[in-house]
């Protein structure tokens, strides 16, 4: 267990919280862990009816910890890597059956952007700015999001955001349809806690059988499988050793040699 990630139940909404403001809530495989975890139980527990992201801090997450990322690579075999327990979390959220709502403010890098398209209501900080930088990295997306970004904001944007790296404010996520409302950033997590609050009052039954059909888990979990095994191999791959000596050296990364 972490306190990186507080876990809190009341009123039948189970709230997630990111808690490691000074790194910008960069998300730790430990932390994956509460978070799988939690969501599971979320899903066995009577009491929870709807669950609630937000975040302590000027950030939402700046995605992996890139440091323990490759810690965990480098400590592990390819078959193992399966294991991992930000695995467990996305899969968690493909399957879940509950509402998922989300509070959004500062960064949501990565993940903390892929993991909205899973999301039932997502309520953000007109400053907040969503990047998708997985190029970048000589990677390419996870958490089924090269099926749910382009399926919600088309084609051409989703590649701009993947490709390009290029970020997407609060604003245009609520009118590109990643979020449902753009807030002064003051006014985000308690907006969001309402709507969690109004969720967690209407019959669950009617809610998780329409989630169901709006939405198919199974193939947003073959997505990710898919997802994972070239992420797998692209994390061996010439351009993704220059992409991470780069990060760690705090230089720009020089493709030209190794494409």
């Amino acid at each position: 267990m972490t306190d990186h990630i507080l876990v809190a139940v009341q009123d039948g909404v189970m709230t997630l919280t990111f808690n490691r403001p000074d790194k910008k809530n960069a998300i730790t495989d430990a932390m994956y862990g509460v978070l799988a975890d939690s969501l599971v139980a979320a899903e066995k527990d009577p009491a929870v009816r709807v669950v609630l992201f937000n975040s302590r801090g000027d950030s939402f997450t700046s995605g992996n910890d890139l440091s323990d990322f490759a810690a965990q690579n480098a400590s592990q075999d390819t078959g193992a890597r399966g294991e991992r327990n930000v695995g467990r979390f996305l899969k968690a959220l493909a399957h879940a059956k509950k509402p998922l709502v989300a509070s959004v403010r500062g960064l949501a890098v990565g993940v903390g952007t892929t993991m909205l398209l899973h999301c039932d209501l997502v309520y953000i900080a007109d400053t907040a700015k969503l990047t998708v930088p997985f190029v970048n990295l000589a990677l390419v997306p996870e958490a089924a999001s090269s099926l749910t970004l382009p399926s919600r904001i088309g084609h051409a944007r989703a590649y701009a955001m993947f490709a390009l790296g290029e970020a997407v404010d609060g604003r245009k996520a609520e009118a590109w349809g990643i979020a449902n409302e753009a807030l002064p950033e003051d006014e985000v997590d308690a907006r969001a806690l309402h709507i969690a609050q109004a969720l967690a009052k209407r019959p669950l039954g009617a809610l998780t059988v329409t989630k169901g059909l709006m939405r198919d888990a199974e193939q947003l979990a073959a997505r990710m499988d898919e997802e994972g095994a070239h992420f797998a191999a692209r994390l061996k791959s010439p351009e993704a050793a220059e992409a991470f000596a780069a990060f760690a050296q705090r230089r720009p990364a020089d493709f030209s040699k190794v494409g």
